[in-house]
C-alpha cells in the first residue's frame, strides 16, 4: 500500500538547489519527506497542483522584526505581525528585544516574550536578546536560555529602557560574547557624529524637511562605527553583524574586514533598495527610519554590493508605531517615531527592484530565505530538500498590484511601501504544512488556528 502524505505540492516551477524544475514536494508530520517527479503519484490527505503562474518556493525568514509585545502591543503585536508575515510569505521571523517592555535583556524578559507569543504566532518565532549597559556580565545566561544573540545599539535607541553602549562597553561586549561563541548584531551609528551633524548654523535640525534629516543622520555615523565594530571583531573574535546597513560609503571597509577574514556579516533592508531621498517629499515621516533612506546612487551601490555578495542578507527591519507617534508634530522628522512597516511587503518589494535589474527570483529567495536561515542557525529551513521543514509558499511573480496601507495585516496602519506600484503576490503560504495565509480568504484571515512555533539557537 502506498504511503500516505499530509501534504502534496504540483508546480511547474519549484526551487530546487538553487533552481526551478518541475516537480512534486510531500510532506508528512511537518516535514519535507519526498521530492519527485512533477505526476509522481503520491497518496496524500490533500493535494495541491499550482497554476502556471504560481511558483513554489520556500518561506521567507525575517531576522529583524520589531514586534513590541508585551509592553508597546498597541503599537504591534504577535498576533497581528505573525499574521502580516503570512500573507507576505513569510514563515519565520526574528523578534528584536527593544520596544517591549521589558526589553529582553534577561532570562525572564524572554520567558515573558515567549508566553505572550505562543498561543498567539501564526508563523514561528525566535528571539534575539539586548546588549545593554545594565546586562553585561549576564549575557551567557540568556544565551543558554536560547536567544539567537545579542543586539546593541552605539547611538540612543529612542526608548529609555535599550539604552546604548558607549564605545568601551561595545568591546567589553564583544569579548563577553566571543568567550561562549554567541552572535553580535549591532545598530551602527556613533554618537559623537550624530551630536555634531544635528547643528546646523549653530542651531539643531528640525522640521519637515527630508534633506535635513539625511543631513542630520550623514554616512560618516555608520563609516565610524562600523570601524569600531570592525576593531572589536579584530580584537575578540567575535561574530558581528552590521544591521539596515543604509550608507554604500562604508562598503570599502567592510569588503576589507571580510578580506582579511573577519566573521562579519551585514544586511541591508527593502526600503533601502525601493526608495531613494530625492523621491521623498517633505513631511513625509512614513519613510523616517534610522539610519535614513539615502539618494539613488547610494541604492544603486547597495544593489551592487547584495549582487556581489559584499552585503549578505536582505531583513525587513519591521519597526512600527501608532498613527500618532508616526505622524507626530505636523510631520517634523527629528520628533516622528523612526521606522518602517514592512514585513508584509518586504520580499514583493525586494523582488519588484530585482525584477527590474535583471536580477532572478532565486537569488531574491536567496537573500531573504536562504541566506538569512543560514545567518541565524535554522538549519531546517531556507530550502526546499528532503528533511527540512514543510515551509512552503506558492507566489505568482508576475502578479502586479498597488500597496495599500489600509488593506495590510499589520496593527498599524501605516506604510512608506503605500501606494508603490509593486510585482509578486503571494497565494498560499503553508508552515509546517499547514496553510497559514491564502490570499482571498475572509478578512485575509489565516486559514487555520495559530500553528506558529517557538525557536531557540541550536
Amino acid at each position: 500500500m502506498a504511503e500516505q502524505y499530509d501534504l502534496v505540492v504540483r508546480a511547474e516551477k519549484v526551487l530546487i538547489d538553487g533552481e526551478f524544475r518541475p516537480a512534486s514536494v510531500a510532506t508528512a508530520g511537518g516535514v519535507i519527506v519526498a521530492i519527485a517527479e512533477l505526476d509522481a503519484p503520491f497518496d496524500a490527505a490533500e493535494t495541491v497542483t499550482l497554476p502556471d503562474d504560481q511558483v513554489l518556493i520556500p518561506g521567507i525568514v525575517d531576522t529583524h522584526v520589531h514586534v513590541n509585545e508585551p509592553g508597546r502591543t498597541d503599537w504591534e503585536g504577535f498576533a497581528s505581525a505573525t499574521r502580516a508575515a503570512a500573507a507576505g510569505g513569510v514563515t519565520t521571523i526574528i523578534d528584536m528585544p527593544l520596544n517591549s517592555i521589558p526589553p529582553t535583556t534577561t532570562v525572564e524578559a524572554l520567558e515573558l516574550k515567549r508566553q505572550a507569543a505562543a498561543p498567539q504566532a501564526s508563523v514561528d518565532v525566535g528571539f534575539w536578546g539586548g546588549a545593554i549597559p545594565s546586562s553585561l556580565g549576564s549575557l551567557k545566561s540568556v544565551h543558554d536560555a536560547g536567544a539567537f544573540g545579542f543586539k546593541a545599539f552605539l547611538s540612543p535607541s529612542g526608548v529609555d529602557e535599550f539604552p546604548h553602549l558607549e564605545t568601551e562597553q561595545l568591546f567589553a561586549a564583544a569579548l563577553e560574547i566571543s568567550e561562549f561563541g554567541g552572535l553580535l548584531i549591532v545598530h551602527a551609528e556613533d554618537p559623537a557624529v550624530l551630536e555634531t551633524a544635528m547643528l546646523k548654523s549653530g542651531e539643531s535640525y528640525g522640521g519637515p524637511d527630508y534633506l535635513d534629516f539625511v543631513s542630520s543622520r550623514p554616512d560618516l555615523a555608520e563609516e565610524d562605527a562600523i570601524a569600531h565594530i570592525i576593531e572589536a571583531v579584530r580584537s575578540t573574535g567575535v561574530r558581528a553583524h552590521i544591521l539596515h546597513l543604509s550608507s554604500a560609503r562604508a562598503l570599502p571597509q567592510i569588503e576589507a574586514a571580510k578580506a582579511e577574514g573577519l566573521p562579519i556579516t551585514v544586511e541591508t533592508c527593502p526600503h533601502y533598495l525601493s526608495f531613494s531621498a530625492e523621491g521623498i517629499p517633505d513631511g513625509g515621516t512614513q519613510f523616517k527610519c534610522c539610519p535614513p533612506i539615502r539618494d539613488a546612487g547610494n541604492r544603486e551601490l547597495l544593489w551592487q554590493a547584495l549582487e556581489s555578495g559584499l552585503i549578505d542578507i536582505v531583513a525587513s527591519d519591521h519597526s512600527p508605531s501608532t498613527k500618532e507617534l508616526k505622524f507626530a508634530h505636523d510631520g517634523d522628522f527629528q520628533l516622528a517615531w523612526g521606522g518602517i512597516s514592512g514585513l508584509q511587503l518586504s520580499f514583493s518589494a525586494v523582488w519588484t527592484g530585482a525584477r527590474a535589474r535583471g536580477i532572478p527570483l532565486e537569488t531574491v529567495v536567496e537573500w531573504m530565505s536562504t541566506k538569512t536561515a543560514r545567518f541565524a542557525g535554522l538549519s531546517q529551513k531556507g530550502r526546499i530538500e528532503v528533511g527540512a521543514d514543510a515551509d512552503l509558499v506558492a507566489f505568482a511573480p508576475e502578479a502586479a498590484f498597488t500597496a495599500s496601507a489600509d488593506a495590510l495585516l499589520h496593527k498599524n496602519k501605516v506604510s512608506a511601501f503605500d501606494g508603490s506600484e509593486l510585482t509578486g503576490l503571494v497565494a498560499v503560504t503553508w508552515l509546517a504544512g499547514v496553510p497559514v495565509y491564502t490570499s482571498g480568504a475572509v478578512d485575509d484571515a489565516p486559514a487555520s488556528t495559530p500553528t506558529g512555533r517557538l525557536l531557540s539557537r541550536v
